[in-house]
């Protein structure tokens, strides 16, 4: 097994294990969110029937599960699917999109944070909310600053025995005693719809490396996001030729390069 101590270390392993990952996602990310899997090197699978999410949860590599277009079934399907991959000691993450923007989307949340997520990864409006702090959004973009939920991520993670990871201009992972920022990234990437919710399936591919800990995973693939995002920008002209550049370095990133890049910093 490689010896899993750096974030170069985890980009390789996850490419030479091409882990199956199960991501439950929205309707906008599908398309991006299986291309970023793809050129990074993992295996996506978009499965979100209740009639099979929890048979095919328990033997993939990871589940990921994105809320930001729910209906019942899907609710059925993710929660079928949080189910499978507990029972089978699958790791599995959490996108919240915008779980305080109406009744059903809370009563969604509380439900599968009830079936104990491993990772939660998160805008900073959308931990604060989570944690019962008090965030600025109404819709599914951040309205505050990561460092403001720095804390309530910390909490959050305590109180729930998981992994919480704030994404934004620098990104912010806990476990609620280990904690890093993760710089880099561009500014062009907000601009690109559905890369954080494709960031939230990255963080199931590195979690479902053989032998991983889950926060060092967390850590490293937010890492690979901002070193792929800094190099794309330096080719583009605007959003559009960045997403295309974006992808291009998911695949061309190399594990000597993003040990190189050396984003990470203890918080």
């Amino acid at each position: 097994m490689t010896d899993l101590t750096t974030p170069g270390a985890y980009l390789e392993a996850m490419r030479a294990e091409a882990p199956l990952v199960h991501c439950i996602t929205n309707y906008v990310a599908m398309n991006i969110a299986a291309n970023s899997l793809l050129a990074a090197g993992a295996s996506p699978a978009m499965v979100h029937a209740a009639e099979e999410a929890g048979e095919f949860a328990s033997f993939a590599a990871a589940l990921t599960i994105n809320i930001g277009t729910l209906s019942p079934d899907w609710v059925e399907g993710m929660t079928a699917a949080a189910r499978g991959a507990r029972e089978a000691g699958v790791p599995w993450v959490f996108d919240p999109v915008a779980h305080f923007a109406t009744a059903y989307r809370r009563q969604a949340t509380e439900a599968l944070m009830a079936l104990r997520p491993d990772i939660v990864r998160g805008n900073a409006s959308e931990i604060l909310a989570l944690a019962g702090g008090q965030s600025t959004a109404k819709g599914v973009d951040a309205r505050d600053p990561v460092h403001a939920a720095e804390e309530a991520a910390r909490r959050l993670a305590g109180e729930r025995d998981t992994i919480v990871a704030v994404t934004g201009e620098t990104d912010f992972v806990t476990d609620g005693v280990r904690a890093l920022r993760i710089s880099g990234g561009s500014p062009l990437m907000p601009k690109v719809t559905a890369l954080g919710c494709s960031l939230t399936c990255m963080i199931g591919a590195y979690a479902g490396v053989k032998g991983a800990d889950l926060f060092d995973a967390t850590a490293a693939a937010l890492a690979y996001f901002a070193v792929a995002g800094a190099r794309a920008e330096a080719a583009a002209e605007g959003p559009g030729s960045f997403s295309v550049h974006f992808l291009d370095q998911l695949a061309l990133v190399d594990g000597a390069a993003l040990d190189a890049a050396n984003r990470m910093e203890v918080a």
